[in-house]
């Protein structure tokens, strides 16, 4: 169960308003790098996690109502930015070029769940497979992308209040990638993170091909010798294998096999026979 506490996370001050920088907000609002995204990522990667491991749920539960906090913030940010902006095209476009349309048209001078280009919100950019580790780099990804996002925003404008909104929304994303990294680092070896590779550790080894699990394959159009890289040759980080290099010529392969057009699909460019 969620309450809304009628106050935002941080300040949000806008000392002049920039239509076009509430366009580029947006992206940290609905773009893949953005809010909705890890709101609704960690919400669902805590609806799988057992309760044997409340303890990571919580954690994921609080984050990502803290996002859905993030996203107030950056709203309140758009809406400020867009007070006063020009809406007429009585000149052409030019005075509007750089604006979304659809903060007017659609919202009424207010932020939408779109991305800086107008798209929607997708989805299907969520990960959430149910498997805490794996999950978990998904989230140090995440957060690595929206700090990334949020240092780039900071970087396109002079306005002091936006820039101390988004120097605290690096700061979270700082904090938000440390703290997933200590959680895959509590789910393993707590130096290299080893007992939970590969993902899923939980996969029988011995039913996986033992000839190409620890195999470097080079697709280099020469044929090439084994540089001696730590990837190609050497201990495996996970301590259950040697790495080994093989270069794709040496491969027998295998005939690639296309059974002749069903009928029914017309894919056959042949005219067809007629009694």
């Amino acid at each position: 169960m969620f309450y809304h506490e009628n106050k935002l996370q941080y300040t949000v001050e806008v000392e002049e308003p920039n239509p076009a920088f509430a366009k580029m907000l947006q992206q940290a609002i609905g773009g893949i790098e953005g809010e909705m995204r890890v709101a609704l990522q960690y919400f669902f990667q805590a609806a799988a996690v057992p309760d044997e491991h409340a303890e990571y749920r919580e954690a994921l539960r609080d984050t990502a109502a803290e996002e859905l906090s993030h996203i107030e913030l950056l709203a309140t940010a758009v809406n400020k930015n867009l007070e006063g902006a020009d809406i007429s095209v009585a000149d052409g476009f030019s005075s509007v070029a750089a604006q979304q349309p659809r903060h007017f048209l659609s919202s009424g001078m207010h932020a939408l769940p779109n991305d800086a280009d107008g798209v929607p919100f997708d989805g299907s950019w969520i990960v959430a497979t149910g498997n805490l580790a794996s999950d978990m780099y998904a989230n140090i990804m995440a957060e690595s992308a929206g700090r990334l996002l949020a240092s780039r925003l900071y970087e396109m404008t002079d306005d002091s209040g936006m820039k101390d909104m988004l120097a605290f929304l690096i700061a979270r994303d700082t904090m938000h990638q440390n703290q997933w990294i200590s959680i895959l680092k509590d789910l393993g070896d707590p130096e290299e993170l080893l007992d939970v590779h590969p993902i899923p550790d939980s996969f029988p080894d011995e039913v996986e091909n033992q000839e190409f699990n620890y195999a470097y394959l080079s697709t280099n159009v020469e044929p090439q010798d084994d540089p001696g890289h730590p990837w190609t040759s050497g201990e495996s980080p996970d301590m259950e294998g040697e790495f080994e290099f093989i270069d794709q010529h040496d491969l027998e392969g295998a005939p690639v096999e296309v059974s002749e057009a069903d009928p029914r699909t017309y894919n056959d460019p042949a005219p067809q026979d007629e009694d």
